[in-house]
């Protein structure tokens, strides 16, 4: 696709591939986590329609976004800046791109269903199975574990997880796991083996495997990352 003016903004749901003929310095892409989504979303107390995450209307220009306009511009702007104290700036500016884009872009509605909880994302039904997963993510959990947690089977547990958040639940915990890991990695001198052993992989190896695939960088190259900036 090309022909788009400058200010203009797309969205573009997972897995979909588009191709822009600008030049690379005039593109700004926000990648926005699902699990980001998904927390914003239960604190505003709506859920999604339909099985997926997806955007009402991908692949077509906003051009009288002007809130979404500006909120990427700032972003663009920071950036640019590499002011003292950016990052926190631009953490503010992803959360408020997050409840906007609920708001207005994404197929998401009011719902009962949703409570609020410390483990964020939450449909009340598995509450307690998110909240199990984010307290025993460091040791190996057996499916038959986390859906005794919810009072629900197996069976129905997987089913009911998988409509409500996208994921499947071991899916979910390997995402708690390396969102750990990245604090731990930012925020500590732990070593990687120590920081893998205590998000539950016992070989270090198997961590990096795990990390690079979820981030695209090894646990060493994002610490690298993350203490240069």
């Amino acid at each position: 696709m090309s022909g788009y003016p400058a200010g203009s903004s797309m969205l573009i749901n997972p897995h979909c591939g588009v191709q822009i003929a600008v030049k690379q310095s005039d593109l700004l892409l926000v990648r926005l986590r699902p699990e980001l989504l998904l927390e914003t979303a239960a604190r505003l107390r709506v859920s999604r329609i339909g099985t997926h995450l997806l955007f009402r209307h991908p692949l077509k220009p906003f051009m009288e976004d002007n809130r979404l306009r500006e909120t990427l511009e700032s972003i663009a702007g920071e950036l640019q800046r590499n002011d003292a104290g950016w990052h926190e700036i631009i953490r503010s500016q992803i959360n408020q791109l997050a409840v906007y884009l609920l708001r207005s872009h994404f197929n998401f509605q009011r719902s009962d269903e949703v409570e609020l909880s410390r483990a964020g994302i939450v449909d009340r039904r598995l509450r307690r199975a998110i909240e199990f997963m984010h307290d025993n993510c460091g040791r190996e959990l057996k499916l038959s574990e986390i859906a005794a947690a919810a009072y629900l089977s197996e069976f129905h547990f997987a089913r009911l997880f998988k409509k409500i958040t996208g994921l499947t639940p071991h899916g979910y915990l390997a995402a708690v796991r390396i969102e750990r890991a990245r604090r731990m990695l930012a925020e500590t001198d732990l070593s990687i083996a120590e920081i893998g052993a205590q998000i539950g992989y016992a070989s270090q190896s198997h961590f990096t495997k795990i990390f690079r695939e979820a981030t695209g960088l090894t646990p060493r190259a994002f610490r690298t990352a993350v203490l240069r900036d």
